[in-house]
């Protein structure tokens, strides 16, 4: 996948207007977006001269670059069939109409009537069908660059789901429902390709593996990980083992996210709990991973990773208070979020006499929860910002004493109250991301056609 995000940029202005002046402003808007931007292609400044001259010009700079959005940055009034004379050959692209401003002289309001352009070019975007958002500046207020960049990220975020590859051990762990994907929608509206593959397939490739390999990898887990207790090297081996047969088949087929069958799957049929499998997985192909197959939440994931760069772990729902949530996970935490050592335990539960559990720490802050859903034959995103805060102390019933304490963390909504949290919600599995990445999300839903549900 490629992580770099590629924007396009033309700027417009009127033939009249002083060619100092507009080129001014489209090198003060260019110097922005570079500055957040590393691979932004200058098309150059475009008038409405009669031959379309300054237009061609820009259509050859762009030619073949694979941008994620293309930025129509407004300088001054421009007449609309100049700008899309430009901008049709992309209008699968999602764009950015970005008008700029004036400015203060001698106590004057001095203006190129960059608003004049827009405000004619905006409704005209919206018939002609364009995947666009509009935003302005404002003479001496700061660029509306939260705006543009939220914007630009669910552009990365969209281009990226067409080439993205999500892998699945088996299917529909537990007879789960909201795990479940529909095929059809999920490759043609999401982008995403799922591939199935079978347990037994990881079971001979594991077969297959180098001693050398199983004990290099049993080695990092002794340097790298705190043990709370001696656990067996045998435990450490059989998790070592399949997480390097699963790397082969991710690094074969390309996949950036994966998902096992977890209960009825490794644990039925192997007697072993994947806890240190997604681990181990993340070490070796930093991939992401959710249990359970929930190829939803995979890519509720890469949807979330194009949009933050994080690596996004999953989190569970365990109680609801009157003003927060506990949630936390019954196996596992990326190091990505580990708050501190990579913690593990030898814990028995249930019928599962060996486990090794990952008992860290998760890292608190200000996060951004989200889910992915299809609901009625509709894509549903629901999305929440919160407070996340260390957990009080608890356990889950089952768990051999001392139970121990599960990575988890309470989460105290502002963008909801609890109570409109669980009428929305919309799956056991959250995905989350540390800062407010609300507008982009509501700016990718928005493209791609999803329900945005707050």
């Amino acid at each position: 996948m490629e992580n770099k995000v590629k924007v396009a940029y033309v700027c417009f202005g009127e033939v009249n207007t002083p060619i100092e002046r507009l080129n001014m402003k489209h090198d003060e808007a260019l110097a922005v977006l570079k500055e957040k931007f590393d691979d932004v292609l200058d098309g150059g400044l475009v008038i409405d001269d009669s031959e379309y001259a300054t237009a061609k010009a820009a259509l050859t700079k762009l030619e073949g670059y694979d941008m994620d959005c293309l930025v129509v940055c407004v300088a001054g009034w421009i007449p609309t069939h100049a700008v899309t004379y430009v901008t049709d050959p992309y209008r699968h692209v999602p764009m950015l109409l970005w008008g700029l401003c004036g400015w203060k002289e001698n106590g004057r309001i001095i203006t190129t009537a960059e608003q004049a352009g827009t405000t004619a070019i905006r409704p005209a975007f919206e018939a002609l069908g364009y995947n666009f958002k509009y935003v302005y500046n404002i003479i001496g207020k700061d660029y509306p660059m939260a705006k543009i960049e939220s914007f630009i990220m669910a552009a990365h975020a969209k281009k990226n789901l067409r080439t993205a590859r999500v892998g699945t051990m088996g299917y529909r762990d537990m007879l789960l429902y909201g795990t479940q994907y529909e095929g059809n929608s999920m490759r043609g509206q999401i982008g995403v390709e799922v591939e199935p593959f079978e347990m037994l397939e990881m079971v001979q490739n594991a077969e297959q593996l180098e001693a050398a390999q199983i004990a290099e990898g049993v080695k990092y887990v002794k340097d790298n990980w705190v043990f709370k207790k001696e656990c067996d090297d045998s435990v450490i081996e059989s998790g070592v083992k399949y997480a390097l047969a699963i790397a082969k088949k991710i690094k074969e087929r390309n996949m950036e996210a994966i998902t096992l069958i977890d209960v009825d799957g490794m644990k039925k049929l192997l007697s072993f709990p994947p806890a240190m499998v997604f681990m181990l997985l993340e070490h070796y192909t930093n991939v992401l991973t959710v249990p359970e197959n929930d190829v939803m939440g995979a890519v509720t994931q890469l949807i979330m990773k194009y949009i933050t760069g994080q690596t996004v772990p999953y989190l569970e729902y365990y109680e609801f208070f009157e003003d927060s949530m506990l949630i936390g996970v019954p196996d596992y935490v990326p190091k990505a979020v580990t708050d501190g050592d990579v913690t593990v335990l030898p814990a028995a539960f249930g019928l599962l006499s060996a486990s090794l559990l990952n008992v860290s720490k998760v890292k608190t802050g200000y996060v951004t929860c989200a889910r992915l859903a299809f609901i009625g034959g509709r894509y549903r995103m629901h999305v929440y910002t919160a407070e996340a805060k260390n957990p009080p102390a608890w356990n889950e019933f089952g768990w051999d004493d001392p139970a121990p304490q599960l990575p988890s963390l309470q989460v105290f909504p502002d963008s909801c109250t609890v109570e409109e949290f669980a009428q929305n919600v919309c799956c056991q599995h959250v995905i989350l991301a540390y800062g407010d990445y609300t507008e982009a999300l509501k700016d990718f839903c928005k493209m791609m056609d999803i329900d945005f549900v707050m």
